[in-house]
């Protein structure tokens, strides 16, 4: 090869390697915080981050495993996830920085509502557990510690006439590793709030020689809307949702969330909340609760974390009632 031609040769090589590196300089990384991998928000997690990655130029976004909604919201509140799962009744304490982000608020805003979370007070046959004051003296899990569960479980707990410290023995486990350790006899009860179906309570349904229950509590929502404002609503979780379910389970729900800090750019947003939205049918092909985003559901009942600008205005242009 000539010198010239090597001169060339390198320019285009040069060249090629300055065009790359612009493409991925131009490229947006999103992490979006989701939960543990037993729960509905991990799956749909990823639904929504191949959606965004496949449809959205310039965007790759992952879903990533984390403790769920506290530790989500803490995640966004340092800037290491852009966008991020929760539950309304964790996002407003986080805004308030009050329980679990005293001192330390986090200014996050709603890009989306999803579906609602029912609470479940999950047993088995042969331990004793009839209703919400059998649980007395019993080892229950009441969630892992950086997720809502958590926080939902203490409130049903409290406006149920029980001590979540004195009346029975707390564990701290997420939902895959509560139905273990019920299999195991390490627990006789566990809490876990999350969409129907969760996977977790789907396998110790269909484990055999294990007989699945569901303790009605819906009883004690008046009390926990009267000290908490209003977010919790009473509702079913059908029979026959899980393995050996026969009888509709009476109990508490909130509404999911999809959150972003509050600085994150308007354009961004907009262009998040109208390709989720409008590519949802895909994200329901990782997990059925998608099918619950609609626009009848983007209002302020279903939400009281302020909207950020970028989906109030997506949702508006589509007639969304807020």
């Amino acid at each position: 090869m000539s010198k010239r031609n090597g001169l060339i040769l390198a320019g285009v090589v040069l060249s090629a390697a300055i065009f790359s590196g612009a493409a991925v300089a131009q490229q947006t990384n999103i992490a979006i915080a989701t939960g543990g991998t037993g729960g509905v928000y991990y799956p749909m997690g990823g639904g929504m981050a191949n959606v965004l990655s496949k449809h959205l130029p310039g965007i790759q976004a992952t879903a990533r495993v984390t403790g769920g909604s506290v530790d989500n919201l803490k995640l966004v509140g340092s800037g290491q996830s852009e966008v991020a799962f929760t539950m309304v009744d964790a996002a407003r304490d986080a805004l308030k920085g009050v329980d679990k982000f005293k001192g330390n608020p986090v200014d996050v805003r709603t890009l989306m509502v999803l579906y609602p979370n029912r609470m479940h007070v999950v047993t088995v046959e042969g331990r004793g557990i009839e209703k919400m004051a059998d649980l007395k003296g019993k080892r229950v899990s009441t969630g892992s510690p950086g997720g809502a569960t958590e926080v939902m479980a203490f409130r049903v707990i409290e406006a149920a006439g029980l001590d979540r410290d004195k009346d029975m023995k707390r564990e701290r486990l997420g939902a895959a590793e509560s139905t273990n350790a019920l299999k195991d006899g390490k627990i006789d009860a566990y809490f876990w709030v999350g969409g129907l179906p969760t996977s977790a309570v789907t396998d110790l349904g269909a484990t055999p020689g294990v007989k699945l229950k569901l303790i009605d509590h819906s009883d004690v929502v008046e009390k926990m809307n009267a000290k908490y404002g209003g977010i919790y609503s009473d509702g079913v979780i059908p029979a026959k949702t899980y393995p050996g379910q026969d009888k509709d389970n009476k109990i508490a729900v909130v509404q999911n969330i999809l959150v972003a800090d509050a600085k994150t750019p308007e354009k961004t947003v907009y262009d998040i909340v109208k390709t989720l939205y409008e590519k949802r049918g895909e994200v329901a092909l990782a997990h059925g609760e998608a099918r619950a985003i609609s626009l009848e559901t983007q209002n302020n009942k279903n939400t009281t974390i302020p909207w950020h600008p970028g989906a109030e205005k997506y949702f508006k242009e589509q007639g969304a009632k807020m």
